[in-house]
């Protein structure tokens, strides 16, 4: 395979040996995903605990030091690029509208399927199962129908918001094991464009109403989320409104606070603010759940994966969430990195 050359930086080989082991990985963590999805329908406990208490808790972080890493391995990126891979794929060209409208979509989806954790995910395998049975055969479709990952990696993915939000200071330029040649499936490619964030793009309505609700409403909605405790048994529709209201009122708060900074501040300063409600986002995730993980959360039956609860000092707990806080904010605020994109962009096709 032909050499790479990213485009803000030197040269990388991207030789068949790591082209190899790159699909080794692929594959365990696809089979792992299976595993997760079987676990959740025949082994409920065991499947919510794999996939609420320890790899969504590892995501956020993995997002902010090496996305690139994750964009290679995600269980569904893989399936999306399954009918490509295979020969059927129609290879549509998206129109730069519809990515916007998707793009929105993919916000729009995380913002709502977010809370439903508190009402039914996070206690019930079966419907969590459904859940990614469910997205998993929409990824695949769209990959049937677009070219490369302009149908749900770029796009329609709700993760995807969450990586620009969390990873516009790449620390890993890692190859992309995904495209052997650049297509320009979708403009600008977030895989290869340095410190892409949710506003790099902001032409069109829609990328600038996401972008608002990613960088001035995700630090609000995260705080939100961890005021609201599980609902052990699902107590009907009458009960949405309490998962929805404080991590929406949230959300609306640090937006008005993030437009407000926005027009006060000089528009040199614009980067480092989106870095800073970037940190503050994921930083807040983990000052919450690292403590709710080991027994010491508001809500102390939620979310554990080992109660140390009357075994370690509350101190501990929090010391470590306030270390962890603050590499968060020298990575994404303070730290000065180079022109570093999340993947190395392939020769164009």
């Amino acid at each position: 395979m032909a050499s790479i050359s990213s485009p803000a930086g030197p040269d990388h080989s991207f030789s068949p040996r790591v082209l190899r082991w790159w699909q080794v990985a692929q594959a365990a963590v696809w089979v792992v995903g299976i595993v997760i999805v079987a676990a959740l329908l025949f082994f409920p406990g065991l499947g919510v605990l794999l996939m609420w208490n320890i790899l969504i808790p590892v995501a956020p972080l993995l997002l902010v030091v090496g996305a690139g890493v994750w964009r290679n391995i995600c269980p569904l990126a893989i399936t999306a690029l399954l009918p490509r891979r295979l020969g059927f794929s129609q290879k549509k060209k998206m129109s730069a509208e519809f990515q916007a409208w998707l793009g929105l979509a993919a916000i729009v989806a995380l913002y709502l399927i977010v809370p439903l954790r508190h009402a039914v995910l996070n206690m019930n395998g079966p419907g969590t199962a459904l859940l990614l049975i469910g997205v998993s055969t929409l990824a695949f479709w769209m990959g049937y129908r677009y070219e490369w990952k302009s149908g749900w990696c770029n796009s329609l993915c709700p993760v995807h918001p969450v990586e620009r939000m969390y990873s516009s200071k790449a620390g890993l330029g890692v190859p992309n094991a995904h495209c052997s040649s650049c297509m320009k499936c979708v403009a600008p490619c977030p895989d290869s464009t340095p410190g892409i964030h949710p506003l790099t793009v902001r032409k069109m309505l829609q990328q600038r109403i996401g972008g608002y609700l990613m960088v001035g409403g995700f630090p609000g909605f995260v705080w939100g989320w961890f005021q609201v405790p599980d609902q052990p048994v699902w107590a009907g529709w009458a009960s949405l409104p309490d998962i929805y209201l404080i991590p929406f009122a949230g959300a609306a708060c640090t937006s008005a606070l993030y437009g407000t900074l926005e027009w006060l501040l000089p528009k040199k300063q614009e980067q480092r603010l989106i870095n800073i409600f970037a940190a503050t986002a994921v930083s807040c995730y983990y000052w919450f759940r690292l403590p709710a993980l080991l027994g010491f959360g508001r809500f102390p039956d939620n979310g554990v994966l080992v109660n140390l609860r009357g075994t370690i000092p509350a101190w501990t707990v929090t010391a470590a969430a306030a270390l962890l806080v603050l590499f968060l904010f020298w990575w994404i605020v303070w730290r000065q990195p180079g022109k570093q994109s999340w993947m190395v962009r392939p020769a164009y096709g």
